[in-house]
């Protein structure tokens, strides 16, 4: 690259000025970049889900925030932890099923084995 004295040599008619404002910020995206991501197949959403998934995500999820929201009532820090490991555990590893007979199975057993923990919890 030359020094700022030989760039009206190389671009004539181009002040420094404008073709510093040519230059790309380092902060902002290029637009290759930015092509790039949006190209990206990992940031494309998956297929649609039917009705009856979206309702079924929609209790999951309720059930997850509730499970989290009642751990706040256990007073022993390591076991309010291990019981949120626990409960992330076993929502990520039935997140691939897509049988919604399968699925409404595992939200009503999970629903009433912590219905059955809560219980417990209020005990203590």
């Amino acid at each position: 690259m030359g020094s700022a004295e030989s760039w009206p040599l190389m671009f004539p008619g181009w002040s420094v000025s404008s073709l510093y404002r040519l230059m790309p910020s380092p902060a902002a995206p290029t637009w290759r970049t930015l092509r790039a991501y949006a190209t990206d197949r990992q940031s494309r959403p998956g297929p649609a889900l039917t009705l009856e998934h979206f309702v079924q995500r929609a209790r999951a999820l309720a059930l997850y925030r509730s499970i989290l929201r009642s751990t706040r009532r256990i007073a022993d820090p390591r076991t309010r932890a291990e019981t949120r490991k626990f409960a992330r555990g076993e929502f990520e590893r039935n997140r691939g099923v897509t049988d919604i007979d399968h699925i409404r199975y595992l939200l009503s057993t999970g629903k009433t084995e912590w219905e059955s923990m809560e219980r417990y919890i209020d005990g203590l």
